[in-house]
């Protein structure tokens, strides 16, 4: 099933005039005068994000949408996350940050949206794979990034906004505290991740695969990263197995793959709690409820799979 983000067209409201117009005029000092005008890029569903020429180059102008503090998203983090992944060759780079109004500008990467279909093998699978094990062995970021505590605090934002929290979220909750449970050794120890690896974060420039939308950075399991790359871009087991060996430079466990299905769960579970919150916290023109509704079925069906029960056992046994 492809991720909801993808498959789906939103309303993509530009932001204030007033707000665009006052951040290019902060930026022409730093970048070189401005060249024609931002043109908005569709796609996304909680920023609004420009293509803008200032002086020889052009930039990725990423103006953040409303309230997605409520979203646990640190602007500041993701500044420093994006910063640090682009000075190891993994994503643009920085070329300012902005206060008021807030903006992140990011160097264009002349490239292509990259599909689920071509991440699941090859050389792409493969570049994702070390892109990771780089991003994951780098210095700590300043922020935090930790699943089960997210789907909590996302329940709490939906309650103060008013949001119903669907019936099939104590369940889910049962299930996350099984996995949680289950998890022990230094594979878990925090390491800078990125957390939302949809298909439409990756940007093919000619040569490597280069990962873009750092606001979900944080320190974070390791595991998550790479299952929700996994799940969002549907690699079946094989390409799975592939991925890991690659990670790892040597064939994995069967704990390491029981441990990858257990976190396709939780990206599924934040992935629907997400949805949840925005329904409540977000004026962009889409379907929230039906996006939530999806990953929830789709990690109730993964939920009630013997293979759960046997991951389970698999990750506790070793």
């Amino acid at each position: 099933m492809d991720d909801a983000r993808l498959s789906a067209q939103p309303d993509v409201r530009q932001a204030p005039q007033d707000d665009l117009g006052q951040i290019v005029e902060q930026l022409v000092p730093r970048l070189g005068h401005s060249v024609g005008t931002p043109e908005p890029l569709s796609g996304g569903i909680t920023n609004r994000n420009y293509r803008a020429k200032f002086g020889k180059h052009e930039y990725v102008i990423r103006v953040p949408g409303k309230d997605t503090s409520l979203l646990g998203i640190d602007r500041s983090a993701e500044f420093a996350a994006n910063a640090a992944a682009a000075e190891i060759g993994v994503a643009a780079p920085v070329a300012a940050m902005l206060t008021d109004p807030p903006a992140i500008v990011t160097l264009f990467i002349d490239g292509r949206e990259m599909d689920a279909a071509e991440l699941r093998e090859g050389q792409p699978l493969c570049d994702v794979a070390d892109s990771l094990r780089v991003m994951h062995a780098a210095p700590a970021i300043p922020s935090r990034f930790d699943s089960f505590r997210i789907v909590e605090d996302y329940e709490r934002v939906a309650h103060d906004l008013g949001v119903p929290v669907p019936g099939e979220f104590s369940d889910a909750k049962a299930c996350a505290e099984q996995i949680e449970g289950s998890l022990s050794g230094p594979e878990h120890d925090p390491v800078p991740c990125h957390n939302d690896l949809l298909a439409a974060n990756f940007i093919w420039d000619g040569h490597r695969v280069r990962i873009v939308d750092w606001e979900y950075a944080g320190m974070g399991d390791r595991y998550f990263d790479l299952a929700n790359f996994a799940v969002n871009n549907e690699l079946p087991d094989q390409a799975r197995r592939d991925m890991l060996e690659h990670y790892f430079r040597r064939p994995p466990t069967e704990r390491q793959l029981a441990t990858l299905h257990l976190f396709t769960f939780m990206s599924d579970f934040r992935e629907a709690m997400w949805g949840v919150v925005q329904q409540g916290a977000s004026d962009i023109e889409f379907d929230f409820e039906d996006y939530s509704r999806k990953h929830f079925a789709r990690l109730a069906e993964t939920s009630r799979a013997a293979s759960f029960g046997n991951a389970l056992e698999a990750v506790r046994g070793n």
